[in-house]
């Protein structure tokens, strides 16, 4: 195999091509990372009329977090030591597999109920954790060592899936609605995309990603300085590496934080990401489907307040883009962070006694505020740490932010508690 000239760690390289494409290739990867999942809370009308008693954008939440927080933290732990190459492609071949699972399901039982066909749905939902933990833990652990632009552009890409299948949600019902089965329809229609874009997930990544040259250098970079996550990755690239996982280099591998010591140097990082979820996820999807009355929009109502959300939620991720408007302090991250929670009582009143255009600009802004603190935090925790210390930092942050996702799910089941519906 060939064997890459690059400049040592410390240098800038004059030229690194595939810049664009690479950031094009990020963006359809954080897409593929959500979009199933994003179907499922999209389609969610279909569920509580197949299964109108068991909560199921509530429930099919709860089953799929435990199963991604799980799997992260044995991953994360062990991060060191996997192949990032193998561990990101089995995560999108599960999720392409789980999609194709559940039209399966439907096309078997001819869209029916019963609670035989909810459990075989939440085993597909939980396997989505699964490979969600695979590919958000791999991917942000791979993309910190490279340039800030990639990491953004993926949590981009992880926005957009939302908004596309909120947009296509709203299409399809206006499509649908008064043909016969039109919400199994748009049901089918979304996993079909779903599935399709997993499958094309596998294959940018697979065979586009690690040949661009930008992806070859910081790769190599990082395996200069110690990290043996990327030697399958390099290899698929044709470059060759020594047996102790860097790229045929004499000099000394620096010496790496441990994970632990990671942990405590960025620990207020991570908890703007747990705070950030954990308050997100308990207002959205659960509280809009069954917590904000009945307004002149009728069924559309939920519908278009994910879709403000989804929207806003994707903006946002673009205004750290433009350098004045990004926060970069630690401290004003997390003072931003915990301002949020004001919307918890914000949408307790608005749901007694607002209407629907309230409730509509203050999902927006939840929207607004999730998306632009996420890539704020993701974007800056990781300069300064070596190849090796960006990889262990993301999948920690990985960690923290589905756990926030598990924490605030939870949390989303104290709104219907005395209300009658639990």
């Amino acid at each position: 195999m060939a064997v890459m000239n690059v400049a040592a760690p410390n240098e800038t390289p004059v030229k690194l091509e595939g810049k664009f494409l690479a950031i094009v290739v990020c963006w359809i990867l954080g897409f593929g990372s959500l979009v199933a999942w994003n179907s499922m809370l999209t389609i969610g009308d279909y569920y509580y009329e197949l299964f109108p008693d068991y909560h199921p954008s509530r429930v099919l939440t709860l089953v799929y977090q435990p199963f991604a927080i799980g799997t992260i933290a044995i991953l994360a732990y062990n991060e060191s030591k996997i192949d990032t190459r193998k561990r990101n492609i089995a995560g999108y071949i599960l999720f392409f597999l789980c999609t194709l699972a559940l039209i399966v399901i439907d096309l078997a039982t001819s869209g029916k109920g019963g609670i035989g066909n909810y459990i075989g749905i939440c085993v597909f939902v939980a396997g989505f954790g699964v490979a969600d933990a695979h590919v958000q833990g791999g991917m942000v652990g791979d993309l910190a060592f490279m340039k800030p632009e990639f990491m953004q552009s993926f949590f981009a890409g992880l926005g957009a899936s939302g908004i596309v299948t909120s947009g296509l949600r709203l299409i399809t019902k206006a499509a649908f609605d008064k043909s016969p089965h039109g919400l199994r329809k748009g049901a089918i229609l979304f996993l079909g995309i779903s599935t399709f874009s997993e499958f094309l997930c596998i294959l940018l990544y697979a065979f586009v990603f690690g040949k661009l040259p930008i992806v070859k250098y910081y790769r190599t970079k990082a395996a200069k300085e110690g990290s043996k996550t990327v030697s399958s990755d390099l290899a698929a690239a044709g470059i060759q590496t020594e047996p102790n996982g860097t790229a045929d280099i004499d000099a000394k591998v620096p010496e790496r934080l441990s994970t632990k010591q990671l942990l405590v140097k960025n620990i207020d990082y991570a908890l703007d990401l747990f705070l950030i979820y954990v308050l997100t996820l308990s207002i959205f999807p659960g509280f809009l489907y069954e917590n904000t009355g009945h307004h002149q929009l009728g069924s559309w109502y939920p519908l278009v307040l994910i879709a403000m959300y989804n929207a806003w939620d994707l903006i946002s991720r673009y205004i750290p883009l433009i350098g004045f408007l990004k926060i970069e302090s630690r401290k004003w991250l997390m003072i931003a962070t915990l301002t949020r929670f004001f919307f918890v009582p914000a949408f307790y009143f608005t749901a007694k006694y607002g209407d629907q255009g309230w409730m509509i600009m203050l999902i927006s802004l939840l929207g607004l505020t999730n998306g632009y603190l996420t890539v704020c935090v993701m974007t800056v925790a990781p300069k300064g740490c070596t190849g090796p210390e960006a990889n262990a930092l993301g999948n920690i942050l990985v960690m923290f932010l589905l756990g926030g996702i598990f924490a605030g799910v939870a949390l989303d089941w104290l709104w219907i508690i005395g209300n009658g519906k639990f």
